[in-house]
């Protein structure tokens, strides 16, 4: 069978920080290949580089040493600009916080994307309109985020994040702020996106309920993995 094609590529990753005057390893020679497709569950304890790998595999920062991959491209041999194309491209973001506009109705937050990247009227329309549908929030379109739940919310987000029809999912902790059942609801709309719709998921997580989700488990330790299940 063939290989299905990497969406994220890290090939002896390090990252080194200074903070304070001290220097601090927080990835260590990291390599890891993400295939379209997959649901891959990104764990480890506190000060293990998760908060590091994440920025690695969204492109938010460069390493230090080694190569990241997005799409195929090296994030470090283009620029600040066709860095955020890119991401904007190729990874929908999720976040614990939501990160939705307070001043924007549900349908204005998944529209937002859309609007930056410029597609045209009626594809928003229609895009915006199905992606409500897809997460079950149709009938809540023209609600303001504080008068949706936490769950509605993150729904919310996944539903902007998936605007772009970008090839991967990046969910930073996504059930941190919500309870076990809103956040059991949230992982099912993630787990049913990359089953139907083969969109890759990535989630950062130190929660077991979330993480039993994944298909993949890659734990970190001191700033390398541990573990790639």
């Amino acid at each position: 069978m063939e290989k299905k094609r990497a969406v994220i590529a890290l090939e002896n990753v390090s990252k080194t920080y200074f903070l304070d005057g001290v220097e601090v390893n927080a990835l260590k020679g990291v390599s890891m290949t993400i295939r379209q497709g997959e649901f891959v569950a990104v764990t480890g304890s506190s000060g293990s580089g998760k908060s590091t790998m994440l920025n690695m595999i969204g492109g938010l920062d460069v390493p230090t040493k080694g190569t990241v991959e997005i799409g195929g491209i090296d994030i470090s041999s283009i620029s600040d600009d066709e860095l955020a194309r890119l991401r904007g491209r190729t990874i929908g973001f999720v976040f614990q916080a939501f990160n939705l506009q307070p001043n924007m109705t549900a349908w204005e937050n998944v529209a937002l994307p859309m609007r930056i990247h410029e597609f045209p009227d009626d594809e928003v329309t229609e895009t915006v309109d199905r992606l409500l549908g897809v997460v079950g929030l149709s009938e809540r379109a023209g609600h303001l985020p504080n008068q949706l739940s936490g769950g509605q919310q993150q729904r919310i987000a996944i539903a902007r994040a998936l605007s772009t029809r970008p090839s991967m999912i990046l969910a930073d902790e996504p059930t941190g702020n919500l309870d076990s059942a809103s956040g059991t609801a949230i992982m099912a709309v993630l787990k049913d996106i990359n089953e139907n719709q083969s969109v890759t998921v990535v989630v950062v997580s130190h929660e077991p309920n979330t993480i039993k989700f994944a298909r993949r488990v890659v734990r970190l330790a001191d700033g390398k993995i541990v573990g790639d299940s």
